[in-house]
């Protein structure tokens, strides 16, 4: 929100610097995220008095007048027709630079000495009128800084203001506020209303049918007025602020927002069917065009202000075009309204229009500020265009809302809370300078009733904290916390995931932290099947954006995103996981299944770029030696690796399951290239996907327990075997390790071939066996028996010969 310190002096008087005053409102919670200074622009430019006007000698279109600006009289060459004597004009003298770029200089025209030059509306850039020179009011004062006597010398604030303080969007509610942080005097602008027309009750009505989404609706009726531009005062409040002028009625609803914080609406009456006003929901699907032209689709619970026939208005947030105020205009129906914050807020986010009436409906206005702004407003546009108020006001308001209720605030709590020694008599003043009505309800204990505009106020620890901001929370004394050590222990699952972190990161990956919201265009990326699990998504009711709007099924479309993102970047050798929770919609339940997965990708180099290290890429086998490292640092070994393809996503030839008694487990490999394609990745990623749930349920909570190294040397010993193609090294493997002899402690395959001296449909398989003994030495006699009965045992459990 942008506030004009010119226009907050209408109502509070101050002698601060801007900055100071920036620093007292920061401290008080209202954060200024910029102060500007306006003005500079007409440097060098006065108010000037036309003392003579005669014709150039030279030139018939031209005339030499000569001009006072206080002390000094001025010689100047004018071209305009409408200037006369007596009249005060703006006198751009030597050294002014316009607005407009042009830049004034003493010089000679047609032989004529013009020290200065008189300018207009647009060449001040103050406005489009180009008929002739700008004439001000003759009440200015002769040789006066133009920009000082027009007040267009101004400092503006950039206010951020927080969601719970509807109050301080409006130059009033920031003098209320402001007053109150200074404990200056605050007084509201005075309004006289002279209603002259028509009686209102013979020109319109209104009927709300929806009470729920709108209690209050009110309205006037002002005829004979005459469209045209607003005054250089009303236009330059407006810019400051950030809205365009459009023209004198209609830039009074938009001031009149921005003074009070309570947003108006002017419609031709003459374009309203029937001359009345019907406030109701919309019909599904029905389509309003809105003033930028704009077509919107509305939805059941959306608010529609209509009129006899059709809808005129998006209740709240913007009105059509049908009703729009045009140059002809004669009579408005001025509206000011209260609309229920929740139905605006839904309503602007479901038709994607914010506007500045949607911004402060949505928050909250002050209910019993609708009939005094709609006056102030009805007020100025009779004054500005003109027009005649319509005797009697409209003011439809069928169930009253009950005021705010009364809060006991305890003062023994209040002190000890803020930590602040202030009497009762100090916490009372505080409160009334908030304009809250305080009594005594008790020694210790007071009675506050908030006003209606603060809204935010509803339990005693609101009370406080206003209590503290004003009190200043400068003056809160400093204390440190105490720190207590908590001798609880983690959670097993918090333990379990810290160690799978770092294990990860051990590995050289990077941890990725995404949404929970997710776009649900990202699934039928992976070919998922229609039954799949993953695609039972839950869906939000009010997503932050379009891109989050279901709860995510898995981690793998985001680790994709990233990779993607990466890629965009040059960033080209990524290692990254991602250990969080997966949610599946469960009709039966009100809340969704959650799962915790445990999930990784891997692509590019093996190592980083550098001279000493090799340039390979990343395969299968650095992916699955990452999920055999994790599973082994958290002790997990019944977890089995076989070909059984589950995974659309994953490449058929390329991919491994994770199965523990039969139980699925996770998946390791290559993503599908079509699937990568979807994701825009032209490079080969690996990925895996474990169930997290599943490691932890697996994990043995059994202490580990040291073993002594042996103080025995090993044997080892080397074995070829000729297996046939289909037979598995996992099969070998389980075939020696079932041997179940104790000297056997290790296995280890080192070498796969084929073809040569091999038969076609064999292959050969290396295997390092380690004999270790923890009691005494082996023997060569004693490792050679038991190769001999491992063999018959290899050959009988899985067909294979000693090559």
């Amino acid at each position: 929100m942008f506030l004009s310190i010119n226009w907050l002096k209408d109502f509070i008087l101050f002698d601060l610097s801007p900055e100071t005053l920036a620093e007292k409102l920061v401290m008080a919670g209202i954060e200024v995220e910029q102060i500007s200074h306006i003005g500079g622009e007409w440097k060098n430019i006065v108010v000037g008095e036309i003392l003579d006007i005669k014709p150039h000698p030279q030139a018939d279109k031209l005339s030499l007048t000569r001009v006072q600006a206080g002390e000094w009289i001025f010689s100047v060459v004018c071209g305009a027709s409408n200037i006369t004597i007596s009249q005060k004009v703006p006198l751009a003298l030597e050294g002014a630079a316009l607005p407009s770029g042009i830049k004034i200089k003493e010089a000679k025209i047609r032989g004529e000495l013009s020290q200065g030059m008189l300018c207009s509306e647009q060449e001040l850039a103050l406005g489009n009128n180009t008929s002739g020179i700008m004439i001000l009011s003759p009440d200015q004062k002769s040789g006066t800084p133009f920009a000082h006597a027009l007040g267009l010398v101004d400092t503006i604030f950039e206010l951020g203001i927080a969601p719970n303080r509807p109050d301080c969007l409006s130059v009033i509610g920031m003098a209320r506020e402001i007053s109150a942080i200074l404990d200056v005097p605050f007084t509201m602008p005075e309004i006289t209303l002279q209603e002259n027309g028509t009686p209102l009750a013979t020109l319109t009505s209104v009927e709300i049918i929806d009470t729920d989404l709108c209690p209050r609706y009110t309205a006037r009726i002002i005829s004979d007025i005459t469209i045209g531009p607003s005054p250089l005062w009303m236009r330059r409040r407006l810019e400051t602020a950030g809205i365009r002028s459009i023209n004198n009625a209609v830039d009074v609803t938009n001031y009149v927002l921005l003074e009070w914080g309570q947003p108006l609406h002017a419609f031709d009456y003459d374009l309203l069917s029937g001359h009345r006003i019907v406030v109701k929901r919309a019909s599904d699907k029905e389509r309003f065009i809105t003033l930028d032209g704009d077509e919107r689709i509305m939805n059941s619970e959306s608010l529609m202000i209509c009129d006899g026939d059709r809808p005129v208005a998006l209740g709240g947030i913007m009105g059509g075009q049908n009703s729009e105020v045009h140059a002809s205009t004669s009579r408005i129906l001025l509206e000011s309204a209260y609309f229920l914050p929740a139905s605006i807020r839904k309503t602007s986010q479901a038709v994607n229009l914010k506007t500045e009436a949607s911004l402060r409906f949505e928050k909250g206005v002050d209910i019993q500020g609708v009939i005094p702004s709609l006056n102030r407003a009805a007020s100025l546009i009779a004054q500005l265009c003109n027009g005649k108020i319509s005797r009697g006001i409209i003011d439809c308001y069928p169930l009253p809302l009950p005021p705010p209720p009364s809060i006991k605030l305890s003062t023994a709590k209040t002190r000890k809370h803020i930590g602040i020694s202030c009497t009762n008599e100090v916490i009372e003043q505080l409160l009334n300078r908030l304009h809250m009505s305080v009594s005594k309800s008790g020694a210790d204990e007071l009675q506050v009733a908030p006003p209606t505009f603060r809204v935010d106020i509803q339990e005693p620890v609101d009370l406080i904290e206003e209590i503290a901001r004003l009190n200043g929370y400068q003056h809160i004394p400093l204390t440190y916390p105490l720190a207590r050590i908590s001798g609880r222990p983690l959670a097993a699952s918090h333990k379990l995931t810290a160690l799978a972190r770092d294990v990860m990161v051990s590995q050289g990956f990077y941890e990725a932290i995404n949404y929970s919201f997710v776009d649900p265009a990202l699934l039928p990326r992976l070919n998922l099947p229609a039954l799949d699990l993953r695609l039972r998504y839950v869906t939000i009711l009010n997503p932050l954006a379009d891109g989050q709007s279901i709860l995510r099924t898995s981690l793998i479309p985001s680790l994709l995103v990233n990779l993607g993102d990466n890629l965009r970047h040059k960033n080209n050798t990524i290692k990254l996981f991602e250990i969080s929770t997966v949610f599946f919609a469960d009709h039966a339940r009100p809340l969704p299944i959650e799962k915790k997965r445990v999930c990784g990708l891997m692509c590019g180099l093996r190592f980083h770029e550098n001279w000493s290290l090799p340039r390979a890429e990343v395969d299968f086998f650095d992916i699955k030696g990452c999920v055999e490292t994790l599973l082994d640092k958290v002790s997990i070994s019944n977890i089995r690796f076989i070909h059984d393809i589950r995974e659309p996503f994953m490449h058929p030839h390329n991919c491994l399951s994770l199965v523990a008694d039969d139980f699925y487990a996770g998946f390791v490999g290559e993503v599908h290239p079509e699937v990568l394609e979807k994701f825009n990745i032209d490079r080969t990623a690996y990925l895996f996907d474990l169930d997290f749930d599943f490691i932890f349920s697996s994990v043995s909570e059994k202490a580990a327990q040291f073993t002594p190294l042996p103080r025995h040397p090993a044997i080892y010993r080397d074995v070829a075997l000729i297996v046939d193609e289909s037979v598995t090294a996992e099969a070998v493997h389980n075939a020696i390790a079932s041997f179940k002899d104790k000297l056997i402690e290790h296995i280890l395959l080192f070498d796969c071939f084929y073809g040569g001296t091999i038969s076609p449909g064999k292959k050969s398989l290396a295997y390092r066996i380690q004999f270790q003994s923890y009691s005494r030495n082996l023997t060569d006699d004693e490792i050679n028996k038991i190769q001999e009965k491992l063999l018959v045992h290899l050959t009988k459990e899985v067909g294979a010969d000693l090559r």
